[in-house]
């Protein structure tokens, strides 16, 4: 619940924003910034904007820029503070330790003015009594916690917030510069908590944070920074759950996915990178139509919580989490839903504040008592909203090595040098410029070498930790929750850090030779012909969308079944019959988290092929149902028992020929829900699906009527069906297909392999193979005839229109609706497409 009402004695003998100690939340907006900082002006500007959207916001109330500037003035500190950093050497990490050290002394061991000290107290007495004193809100509790909310008199437990004041620099987050105190009590914790936090204006990092603006920033002074403090209501997430969301792909910049990150109690080890959070995904158009557009989800250990210290010598202290919690998702789907939602709506209200696309960067709690959730912090993301999007920049590996360690991968470089493992602070010294960082997990205090360094490695730690944040925010790779990082590493070892191989980060032995390619995006011709693009990893889906296409010709399903779910889905569907123990041992391992195993299945291959779609829409993305042949598909774990063993599978059980057969027809069921999820439930309707080696149009229409069973029916929806064309029978009964299906694409390999004749995985007759051959190019010429004069549309999205220009142009000239084409050789052939339609006129 969110207390809206003005407290009475709010101002108290000051008579303007300007010159008050003390502003309320409710009383400041996002204008106020010069007054109480970004955090506070943006509490403010929440509660009085947005709770009638649905937006919660615990209340409370900052200590002003003014308050700061009064303490400062009237304690002659200024000058002293001038003084001691006239002559800082930022890059000598022990005098910048010690000048911090003797600064945030000089304002501890100044008591505050006592006008000051009693605005504070006063201000927290009055919010102590408005929550103690709001019947509705007590009765929430039940038995001794309502007792406890009536009580609260003088003894409220508040988070006590740091909020600089940096007006002349959105570019600047100054996230994490200044201290934070959770679970304060009473007149005295809090007013001491206050004068920390102003002390904290010069912690190292927020000194080397400033200076370096200092150097960048014409006319920014260090000492033009105020500190405004914020006092808000605890949410009780040590009861329950928190974390940081972001409205913005924080890995690629994608803007239109919602990252959000949860784990159990406070949001601090969240922050901090001290635990490996969940994560989920969600696909911020179709929330805002109403669907359930969750891409993906993934699990994290989170092994610790942090929760209020009752009793104890500190306010919070760590516990570890029981075992059954850490293998479970620490909220629901639909608190996902509702995060994201809000999130949405934060965005598009600063968004139009600013008159410009404005993602956030979002805080979150969950109250244990309640069941409430909150949001206690939201700022501008400053990372990828500044990046210039008319360039793509693309590291790629041209070597490889030993893989020492694997991570969530940030900020898609590659990064290489000596490592240096220091695992404590105080160590920090002894770090050289250019070295790899390898460490538990990183903090504030860290942050004057992590700008020195050309690659961190953390064995702590999601994508919203601390060491990821400030990766990105200085454009360093940076490889989090590694597990193990500081055991298998060695200081002195070279080594390369990888994060440009899909979210996975891997770091690998020596150092590995890569390039790195700018590609400018400025003055790209258009092209009658659509170039649409050939995507297989859902990892990778995200970050290929920023290369200019009109969407997806080819994703294939095999790479998702075989690398995401990995197990057969006849043994998924029949597991409690299956003979082989260590098949069936894997199978209980990757679906420990279901109990219906095949739901594993549909949700595995949904969101892979959801994050595809996501990552391209509303452009079409055409995704071909499975294509592994009888070998492939035993190769997958519990497959032998399910499949014939076939002389050559290269032309046998396959594709279309599976999906209505007795035999397979339950697993390809599982296909159809999964592709069906993706289109009704996350509202992603620009997937096609598409049927491959079908050998008749009678066998196409089985296929549909087995689609129609599970849900998908051709028209419904807006659903239409592809199907591949690379047999020729597809080519010579192209006018009947054409009656079945809504598209054709050529897979332009197997219809060479079957035209002439030759088994294209056989070295014997690699050298014939070539989809240039005329026989091949005479069949390509029939089809797109044919299936223009049936008003179809026909595209290609085999390998050959990639590696030869020539075919290409080709293509174009027959007058080809689409070509699909590998993402590197896609801004390549846009431009030789370009040039054949300009000589055509």
């Amino acid at each position: 619940m969110v207390l809206s009402h003005r407290p009475e004695g709010y101002v108290s003998a000051q008579k303007t924003k300007e010159n008050a100690f003390i502003l309320w939340f409710e009383d400041v907006g996002i204008d106020d910034i010069p007054l109480v900082g970004g955090k506070n002006a943006s509490l403010g500007e929440m509660i009085q904007q947005l709770g009638s959207q649905g937006v919660n916001v615990p209340t409370g109330f900052a200590t002003t820029a003014f308050a700061y500037r009064y303490f400062i003035e009237k304690a002659g500190l200024e000058a002293k503070l001038r003084d001691l950093f006239a002559d800082l050497d930022l890059d000598d990490v022990l005098d910048l330790r010690v000048r911090g050290k003797q600064a945030r002394n000089l304002v501890m061991n100044t008591p505050f003015p006592p006008e000051l000290e009693a605005a504070i107290a006063s201000a927290y007495l009055r919010l102590c009594e408005r929550y103690g004193q709001d019947t509705d809100y007590c009765n929430q509790f039940a038995g001794e916690y309502a007792d406890e909310c009536r009580k609260f008199s003088s003894d409220l437990d508040v988070a006590v917030r740091s909020s600089a004041t940096a007006e002349d620099l959105p570019d600047a987050s100054f996230a994490g510069q200044q201290e934070t105190y959770l679970n304060i009590h009473g007149v005295k914790g809090v007013v001491e908590a206050c004068h920390k936090c102003f002390a904290s204006l010069f912690t190292d990092r927020a000194i080397s944070y400033r200076h370096q603006y200092a150097e960048r920033i014409e006319g920014f002074d260090e000492f033009s920074v105020a500190l405004s403090v914020g006092v808000q209501k605890m949410v009780r997430s040590d009861l329950a759950t928190s974390g940081v969301m972001f409205s913005i792909d924080t890995e690629t910049g994608f803007k239109n996915a919602a990252l959000i990150t949860a784990a159990y109690g406070l949001g601090e080890n969240v922050v901090q990178g001290a635990v490996n959070p969940d994560e989920y995904f969600v696909f911020k158009p179709t929330l805002k139509a109403g669907k359930r557009p969750i891409l993906n989800k993934r699990l994290g250990s989170k092994e610790i919580k942090m929760i209020y210290d009752i009793g104890g010598g500190k306010d919070t202290k760590n516990v570890p989490v029981a075992e059954p919690d850490r293998h479970k998702f620490c909220i629901s789907d639909d608190e996902a839903l509702t995060l994201a939602k809000w999130a949405c709506i934060i965005e598009d209200h600063y968004s139009a504040k600013r008159g410009k696309d404005t993602p956030m960067d979002i805080e979150w709690a969950k109250d244990g008592i309640t069941g409430d959730l909150y949001i206690v912090q939201a700022r501008p993301e400053t990372v990828q909203s500044q990046k210039a999007t008319n360039v793509i920049k693309s590291y790629k590996l041209n070597g490889s090595g030993d893989v020492l360690t694997t991570g969530r991968a940030v900020g898609e470089m590659i990064g290489a040098g000596q490592a240096r493992v220091i695992m404590e602070v105080h160590r920090i010294a002894e770090f050289q410029e250019g070295e790899v960082l390898v460490t538990n997990k990183t903090d504030p205090d860290w942050e004057p070498i992590m700008k020195k360094s050309s690659a961190i490695i953390t064995n702590q730690g999601g994508r919203t930790c601390h060491a990821a944040i400030i990766a990105r925010e200085m454009g360093i790779p940076a490889i989090v929750g590694c597990g193990d990082a500081t055991e298998v590493l060695n200081t002195g070892q070279e080594v390369t850090v990888s994060c440009a191989e899909g979210e996975e980060g891997r770091v690998y032995s020596g150092l590995v030779p890569f390039e790195v390619v700018e590609t400018q995006l400025d003055n790209l011709p258009r092209t009658r012909t659509q170039i649409l693009m050939n995507v297989g990893n859902p990892e990778e889906a995200f970050s290929l969308a920023a290369i200019p296409c009109d969407g997806v010709g080819l994703a294939r399903l095999e790479f998702i079944i075989a690398n995401h779910i990995k197990a057969h889905p006849l043994a998924l569907m029949h597991f409690d019959e299956l003979e082989d123990k260590a098949a069936k041992w894997e199978i209980s391992q990757l679906t420990a988290n279901y109990d219906d195993k095949p739901e594993f299945f549909v949700e595995k291959l949904a969101t892979g092929v959801g994050m595809i779609a996501a990552a391209f829409y509303p452009n079409p993305v055409v995704v071909r149902l499975s294509d592994f042949k009888s070998n492939e598909y035993a190769n997958l774990i519990g497959g032998r028992e399910f499949e014939p063993k076939e002389e050559n599978p290269m032309i046998g059980w396959r594709g279309a020929s599976r999906y209505y057969d007795p035999n397979y027809t339950e697993a390809f069921g599982l296909e159809c829900k999964a592709i069906k999820r993706v289109r009704d439930d996350m509202g992603l309707t620009n997937l096609i699906p598409m049927v491959p080696f079908c050998r008749t149009p009678a066998e196409g229409r089985k296929v549909l009527e087995t689609m129609a069973n599970y849900g998908l029916k051709r028209g419904e929806n807006g659903l239409q069906v592809y199907v591949m064309c690379e047999i020729p029978s597809n080519v010579i009964l192209a006018d009947q297909f054409s009656q079945v299906f809504d598209g054709f694409s050529i897979g332009s390999n197997d219809l060479t392999q079957l035209t002439l004749g030759l088994d294209r995985d056989s070295a014997l007759v690699a050298h014939i193979f070539d989809e240039r051959d005329e026989g091949v190019k005479e069949l390509v010429r029939q089809v797109i005839t044919k299936a223009k004069a049936q008003g179809r549309k026909i595209g290609i999205c085999g390998q050959a229109p990639s590696d030869y220009p020539e075919f290409a142009a080709f293509l174009v000239e027959l007058g080809i609706d689409s070509i699909s084409l590998n993402p590197d050789t896609v801004l390549k052939t846009m431009l030789e497409i370009a040039k054949t339609e300009e000589r055509m006129g």
